[in-house]
This record gives structure tokens, sequence and C-alpha cells, in this order.
């Protein structure tokens, strides 16, 4: 299945079902009166955040929803049956935004939570509801009204709770692969990782999600490379991981790389806590990696953790490590 996280979809909610002008006829009753319906209320659109889904892939193939129209009021006092409603039905972490993409009409951040975006019409009134004792056979009856139309941009926002940054071929999706049953595709050239992946990683009989957001190169927030599309999954994360490649010339120039696109990209992404990591350390000399790691600890103004996805060197240090800032962040979040 391929990834989709913005889609532009047109809405439209039902119109209300016309009221009926009728009059009951029937043997005997000589002044029947009038007996016209009410007609029905349309149906209304609503996003629903559902469990299964990580992609917005489904409005790729299909951008138009109109829920049903109310149906027409009947005589005998007959009320038109209402609209079905349209339910958009889609992942968790969904951002409804008008079609300006900036005013945001609804965060679906649960699974179940279910948010009105388009009303249908009232139905109309039938000739019954005008009767009164100075009007006693109205021969008038309200029509539906209209329903609601509006283009929507929906975006999504993986809720994770770690997110993995680094440079191309830091070795994000072979951590994912080592700590998770997630099966990230892994080569030996830039870019290999299209698309964000996620896993479920344990440590001490706890569950995490953990996100492998694609590389990011310099004058990424300008549109180089894969530009920072991607940045937007990291918003919702509690820690970011930042795996700097080990192998590199200078582990503190690409840290300080990376630093500097999130920093362009805004959004609080810098104020978020980090655990810094040296990557691919059983490919390294103990003086390289001494050399690195100096480098890295200048940068980044805190001692990296080091860690190796494909021995397994460091891997619980690690992920204790972001447990430790998961639960802490999670307390905070409760206490205020």
């Amino acid at each position: 299945m391929k990834f989709l996280d913005e889609a532009k979809v047109y809405i439209a909610s039902g119109a209300g079902g016309n009221g009926c002008v009728a009059f009951r006829r029937e043997k005997f009753i000589e002044f029947g009166g009038p007996s016209g319906g009410d007609g029905g209320k349309g149906g209304d659109v609503v996003v629903e955040a559902v469990n299964g889904l990580n992609t917005l892939i489904d409005y790729r193939y299909q951008q138009h929803f109109k829920a049903e129209r109310g149906g027409n009021g009947m005589g005998k006092d007959r009320h038109g049956a209402n609209g079905k409603d349209k339910v958009l039905r889609v992942p968790v972490g969904t951002q409804v935004y008008e079609e300006d993409g900036e005013t945001l009409l609804a965060d679906l951040t649960q699974v179940g939570q279910r948010v009105t975006i388009a009303k249908g019409g009232n139905g109309g009134f039938g000739n019954a509801y005008f009767k009164s004792s100075t009007n006693q056979a109205p021969r008038n009856a309200n029509p539906g009204q209209p329903g609601e139309e509006l283009t929507l941009r929906l975006r999504l926002k993986l809720i994770a709770d770690a997110g993995i940054v680094g440079l191309p071929n830091a070795g994000k999706s072979t951590f994912l692969a080592a700590v998770s049953a997630a099966k990230p595709k892994i080569a030996d050239y830039p870019f290999t990782t299209l698309h964000p992946q996620l896993g479920v990683f344990e440590i001490d009989n706890r569950e995490f999600v953990m996100a492998d957001l694609p590389g990011l190169i310099e004058g990424a927030h300008e549109g180089v490379g894969l530009g920072d599309k991607f940045l937007g999954h990291t918003e919702r994360c509690r820690v970011l991981l930042h795996l700097v490649d080990g192998t590199g010339e200078d582990a503190g120039r690409d840290y300080k790389t990376v630093r500097a696109e999130l920093e362009a990209y805004g959004q609080s992404l810098t104020d978020k806590p980090e655990i810094v990591a040296l990557s691919k350390v059983d490919s390294l000399t103990p003086e390289a990696i001494k050399a690195q790691t100096a480098k890295l600890k200048k940068a980044c103004k805190k001692t990296p953790l080091l860690l190796s996805s494909a021995s397994r060197q460091g891997v619980t240090d690690v992920l204790r490590a972001l447990f430790k800032v998961i639960d802490a962040t999670a307390a905070h979040l409760d206490s205020t």
C-alpha cells in the first residue's frame, strides 16, 4: 500500500426534503383538513478516526463525497425519511482543514472520534404545520433547506511516541527493523526510505510506537532532496532519536545539518527532548569512535550513546533512554 499523508476532497451534505401540501379526503369526513407531512433532514458529512488505517490513500482515487438528500413529506401526515450520513473514515492523527490549508476544522487524535464537518439541511414544513384557527386550510409548504458544500484538505500526522531523524543512510531503518517487526527497505544508497515507517518496540514489558522518517539533507526546508514534507509527522512525537552515522566524515557537522533543518521547519521541533546516538560503531576502530564521539559531543552538548543495530550493541540502552523520556513526558502531560 502506498503512503499518502495529504489529500484534497469535495464534500456536500444532503439537502432537506420538501414539505407536502395535502388534505385529508375520506368518505363521510366533510372537513378533513390539511395533512401534508414535513420533509426529512438531509444527511451530514462526518469525519471519523478509525483503527487499522495509517494512510490517506483511499482519498487519492475518490475525492467527491455527498450525503443523502432528505425525503419529501407526503400526505396523511407522513414525514419524509432522513437522509443517510456520509462518513469519511481516516487514520488517527488526521487534521481537517478548509481549502486554504490554514483554517483547522478538526484534529482527530483518538480512535472513534467523530466530527460533523457539514450539516444536512432541515426538511421543509408541510401544510399541516401552518394550520391555525384563522387559517384552517393552508395551501403552502416550505421547501427543504440546501446542504453545505466544502472543499477540504486532509493532512495526516502520524502519532508515534518516538521519531527517528538523521541524514540519509544514518541507520534509521536498520534500527527500526532491529527493535520492531517492521520491515523497511534497507539499502546502501541515499533515500532508500521514501515515506515514513511505523514500528512497535518493546522494552521492560512496555510497548511504544516509533516512526522512521525519510532522511533530511542540507536545504531540505527549501525543497532539496525529499524536502521537509514528512517533518510534520515529528510534531506529535514525544521524543526524537537523532542517529548520526559514525562512518561519516564529521559526526558533529552531520548533527548540526539536521538540527538546522529542524529549526528552519519550525513548529518547536528543536524544543522536543532528543536522544543522540552515534550509529554503525561496529564498523569503526576504537580510535575512530573516540574521535567521532568527541566531535558529536561538542556539537550536541551531551555525551552521545553508542549504537550498532547490526550487532545490537547499545540497542537496549537507546530504548531505555527513549522509554525514560516518554514516561517523563507522559507524566508531565498528566500533571498539566
